[in-house]
């Protein structure tokens, strides 16, 4: 199994900042094209205060800061220049992360769709749409903030698919900027595979894709989980990716590029469970030969040898 998608994470608000300017970005989808990327995800096309692009609603309305560049116009085109599409990252405001409350990102991304959609619609690179919103469990609020945001992605865009990138609240499952190395209330593949029909069940035909984050369980333990996954995603008419995350969760520094022989463990068992696509979170700072990260620039070395057979 190979990976073929990258999220972005221009905002960078618990990894470094890269600080690249065009010829970066450019360098970077070269890169990719060669690693056989066909997909981009902007991960959110701000986060609080911060922005990708000067849009005027989150500006006038949020307080937001007016960002110096126009990222999403630039990956746009660059995603088109290299026979990529590009999937739409949501707004995200924080505010859910405080409060567990997902009624204010509902509530403001409806209006940063249709912005959005006016600003960059007319890309023939823009293939679809990400809601950012991250959950593990039966979140309050999240069945009915992912059928609305979903439903309306899909009504402004005449269908275009949209995408969830869930987490697996498992052994792993704890806070970056925590202390703590462990979750001790890991759920258990029985309550996952309860909580996750029920959400399935709620979002079919809002949402077209899920990519569980494949990094929160021990890799002994991630191919029950993924097949799990694939099976309700197969029930409920969802099209079945994983996050095949390439930096490393068990390390004590938060976060570093992932050792080559996990990410290939965790492909494998990807492709047993029969999952359609891989796409990585993320590309330009766990995998890009340009990264701030060294071991960044050999991961990308190894998996192209792996990507072509030559290990």
């Amino acid at each position: 199994m190979h990976i073929t998608g990258t999220f972005i994470d221009e905002i960078s608000h618990d990894i470094p900042h890269q600080n690249w300017g065009a010829a970066e970005w450019e360098k970077d989808f070269q890169h990719m094209k060669t690693a056989g990327i066909d997909t981009v995800i902007l991960i959110r096309c701000g986060y609080r205060r911060f922005l990708t692009y000067p849009s005027a609603y989150l500006v006038g309305h949020q307080g937001c800061f007016t960002p110096p560049d126009d990222l999403p116009e630039r990956f746009l085109n660059l995603a088109g220049k290299y026979g990529m599409q590009l999937y739409f990252g949501l707004y995200d405001s924080g505010v859910y992360w405080d409060t567990g409350n997902m009624q204010h990102e509902m509530d403001t991304n409806r209006y940063i769709i249709d912005e959005a959609w006016q600003r960059y619609g007319h890309h023939p690179a823009f293939g679809g749409w990400y809601l950012s919103m991250e959950i593990s469990r039966k979140t309050m609020g999240a069945i009915t903030a992912f059928q609305t945001l979903g439903t309306q992605c899909k009504q402004v865009s005449d269908g275009l698919p949209v995408l969830i990138s869930p987490w697996i609240d498992g052994k792993k499952a704890v806070l970056a900027a925590g202390n703590r190395t462990k979750n001790d209330d890991a759920i258990s593949l029985a309550q996952h595979e309860k909580e996750w029909t029920e959400i399935f069940a709620g979002i079919k035909g809002a949402v077209d894709c899920v990519a569980f984050q494949d990094g929160h369980v021990d890799i002994e333990e991630l191919g029950d989980f993924l097949q799990v996954n694939k099976q309700l995603a197969d029930r409920y008419g969802l099209r079945s990716w994983t996050n095949t995350e390439s930096f490393d969760r068990d390390m004590p520094i938060r976060f570093l590029p992932i050792k080559f022989e996990k990410m290939k463990l965790k492909l494998e068992a990807a492709a047993k469970a029969g999952v359609e696509k891989a796409i990585t979170f993320e590309f330009p700072h766990f995998m890009s030969p340009q990264s701030m990260y060294p071991s960044a620039h050999h991961l990308y070395n190894r998996y192209l040898h792996y990507k072509n057979d030559r290990v």
